[in-house]
């Protein structure tokens, strides 16, 4: 079922911006430089995430960098599910449930949120790999399949040390679960959830190659970086 009016697809256009924009902000960069005094982006693997914060500026930086990337995806998702349904359809946020009308829109404004942080327009279309933000957006979408999600991601990462080999698993199953979860959803909402999922798969290509090379760093939370290295 598709929507019938334009004002649905006004209010996700707005939506998708809006969670474009504030999915970009880099709390690990900003979170780093205000507490351990460094450029996530000039040391370890370069990267904003929470792996790197922890390399690069402790446990502290990485608990609240993971904490600010979670929640800003939650936040956006939350926040365009009830303004589409309520201004859009003027439904209820149900509207936007799987394999009701709006399933199609809330999954544009995930992707949205997502490119945010992978593609952030504060620091030239580069950002993070998306994990963070990703079970974020997983948990404003459905906090069930959100702790499936990171389950796995626990279990992988407690099993091998590989933060890299959880993320990649994690990320390459979204389509899976949302299906098994939501078989009502449309075929074109699921679609994008895939798009979604191996988006960040895409974003830990580097690492897929490390993984297939043995190379691979294994987490530690001890271990600190203070220059540029090849592992992320």
């Amino acid at each position: 079922m598709a929507p019938t009016s334009f004002e649905p697809w006004l209010w996700t256009c707005a939506c998708c911006l809006v969670s474009y924009l504030v999915c970009g902000i880099p709390f690990g960069k900003i979170i780093a430089a205000k507490l351990a005094h460094v450029d996530l982006q000039r040391v370890g693997s370069g990267n904003i995430g929470t792996t790197n914060a922890l390399r690069a500026g402790g446990p502290k930086v990485a608990v609240l960098t993971l904490l600010c990337d979670v929640l800003k995806g939650t936040a956006c998702v939350i926040a365009g599910r009830a303004a589409i349904a309520s201004f859009g359809f003027g439904f209820a946020p149900s509207i936007m449930d799987p394999g009701s009308a709006g399933d199609v829109l809330l999954a544009l404004v995930a992707l949205s949120a997502l490119y945010g942080h992978i593609f952030s327009p504060y620091l030239k279309f580069k950002g993070g790999k998306g994990i963070a933000t990703g079970v974020g957006i997983l948990f404003g979408f459905c906090w069930p399949l959100a702790l499936v999600h990171l389950a796995v991601f626990i279990v992988i990462v407690a099993i091998t040390r590989l933060v890299s080999l959880g993320s990649v698993v994690t990320a390459a199953i979204v389509p899976v679960t949302v299906y098994l979860a939501f078989p009502q959803i449309s075929l074109s909402a699921l679609a994008i959830w895939a798009i979604l999922g191996w988006t960040v798969v895409w974003a830990h290509r580097s690492n897929i190659s490390r993984l297939r090379a043995g190379s691979e760093s294994k987490l530690s939370f001890t271990k600190r970086v203070d220059k540029m290295d090849d592992a992320s």
